[in-house]
C-alpha cells in the first residue's frame, strides 16, 4: 500500500468548546461565547420568507452585505471584505503577508487561530507575557524583531476577558515599527460600554499598517452561518481579492447578516441583558471566592484560586448537571479557571441554581 507524502504540521488543532454530554438529551452550553438572545427577529424573519435561490451561486463580492457595513459603521465599502467566519480573514491575512520563518507575535492567552494560521505558513510565533491576564504593550514590544510582520490583539481578548484602553492601543501602534501590521480583532466590540475602550475600527479608519476584524457570530447571532469581515487599507482588500475563495460567504449569511445590522433595538436589548446579567454572575460568584475579570464582553474569566473547590471539580460537577463551561486547560494552558459564557435568563437562573447546589 503506497502511503502519499504531505506535510506535517508541529500544531495542536483547535478545540472548540465542548457541545454535549453523554447520556444527556438537553445541555445548556455556556463555552463558545454564542449570543444569549439569538439572531435577530427580522433577521430570522426576513430568512423565512425570502424565496432564495440555492441553485445559484451567491455574490462572490458580498455587495449588499458590504454596503450595509459601511452605512452602520460609516466606513469605506472598497476597504471592506467579507469572509466566511473571521478566522477565515485571518487566514488570508496570514496567507499573503507571511513568508515561511517570518515572526508573529501575540498574547500568550489569545484566540487560539491567530497561532494556527501563522504556523500553517511557516512563520514563527512569539507570545508575549501578560500581566494578570491582561495584553501587556511592553511584554509585546519586547517580542519584537526585525523578523516581525504581524502582531495580533483581540480587544477585549478572548479568553481573558481583559480590554486595553483608547491609550494604549494607540501608545502600541505608536511603538510599533511603522512596516508592522498591527490586526487588531474587534469579535466583541459591541458589549463595551467602558468609557476607557475605543474599538480599533473606530481608532485606525485611516491607517494603512492596522487591518481590523469584525464578527457576525457574537452578538448578532450568526455564529452557525459563518460570516465576518475585515477592515484595511485599498491595497491589502485588493491583494486579499485575489487570493480569496471565489463564493465563500452563502447568501443566506449575506442577507441576514445585512438585515442584523438594521435591528438596532435588538443590538441594544442584547448589550443590556450581557451587562445586567454579567454583573450578577460575577457579584454572586465572589460570594463563594470565585473571582473574575471586569465585566467587558459576553463571557467571564473565571479564577478558582481562592475558591475551596478547583475548577476542574466545578467543571465536572457542572457537567453532570447538564451545563458545559470552557475548560482553559486545553488549548490555552491556563490552569484553575473556566471560561463562562454569559446565557439567557433561563440559561443563567439555571447556572446560579445549579452552583448554590454544588457549593453550598
Amino acid at each position: 500500500m503506497i502511503t502519499l507524502k504531505f506535510k506535517k504540521f508541529n500544531i495542536e488543532a483547535y478545540k472548540p468548546g465542548k457541545s454535549r454530554v453523554k447520556k444527556l438529551k438537553k445541555v445548556i452550553k455556556l463555552s463558545a461565547n454564542e449570543s444569549a438572545l439569538g439572531m435577530s427577529p427580522k433577521a430570522k424573519k426576513l430568512i423565512l420568507n425570502k424565496k432564495l435561490i440555492s441553485y445559484k451561486y451567491p455574490d462572490g463580492k458580498s455587495k449588499d452585505l458590504r454596503k450595509a457595513i459601511s452605512k452602520t459603521y460609516n466606513c469605506k465599502f472598497e476597504k471592506i471584505i467579507c469572509g466566511s467566519g473571521s478566522d477565515e480573514v485571518i487566514q488570508m491575512i496570514c496567507q499573503l503577508f507571511l513568508y515561511p520563518k517570518d515572526e508573529v507575535v501575540l498574547p500568550e492567552y489569545s484566540f487560539l487561530m491567530y497561532r494556527i494560521y501563522s504556523k500553517i505558513v511557516g512563520a514563527k510565533v512569539l507570545f508575549s507575557k501578560e500581566l494578570n491576564f491582561k495584553i501587556s504593550i511592553k511584554e509585546i514590544l519586547k517580542k519584537v524583531t526585525k523578523k516581525t510582520k504581524i502582531v495580533f490583539i483581540a480587544n477585549p481578548n478572548n479568553p481573558t476577558g481583559t480590554y486595553l484602553t483608547k491609550k494604549e492601543v494607540l501608545e502600541l501602534r505608536k511603538k510599533l515599527n511603522r512596516n508592522i501590521l498591527l490586526v487588531i480583532d474587534d469579535a466583541y466590540a459591541e458589549y463595551m460600554k467602558n468609557s476607557d475602550y475605543s474599538s480599533g475600527l473606530d481608532l485606525f479608519k485611516n491607517k494603512d499598517n492596522v487591518f481590523i476584524l469584525r464578527t457576525f457570530s457574537k452578538i448578532f447571532g450568526l455564529a452557525s452561518l459563518r460570516v465576518g469581515w475585515g477592515y484595511g487599507s485599498k491595497k491589502i482588500i485588493d491583494a486579499l481579492n485575489l487570493i480569496k475563495p471565489p463564493f465563500n460567504v452563502n447568501s443566506i449569511a449575506q442577507l441576514a447578516a445585512a438585515e442584523s445590522l438594521k435591528d438596532k433595538k435588538f443590538i441594544n436589548k442584547s448589550i443590556k441583558h450581557n451587562l445586567f446579567y454579567a454583573k450578577k454572575i460575577k457579584k454572586f460568584l465572589e460570594n463563594y471566592n470565585i473571582f473574575s475579570n471586569f465585566v467587558s464582553a459576553n463571557f467571564l474569566l473565571l479564577n478558582f484560586d481562592k475558591c475551596k473547590y478547583s475548577a476542574n471539580y466545578f467543571y465536572k460537577k457542572l457537567k453532570k448537571k447538564g451545563i458545559i463551561l470552557r475548560s482553559t486547560k486545553e488549548g490555552y494552558n491556563i490552569e484553575n479557571k473556566l471560561r463562562l459564557t454569559i446565557g439567557s435568563k433561563k440559561e443563567n437562573l439555571k447556572f446560579i441554581s445549579s452552583v448554590k447546589g454544588i457549593l453550598n
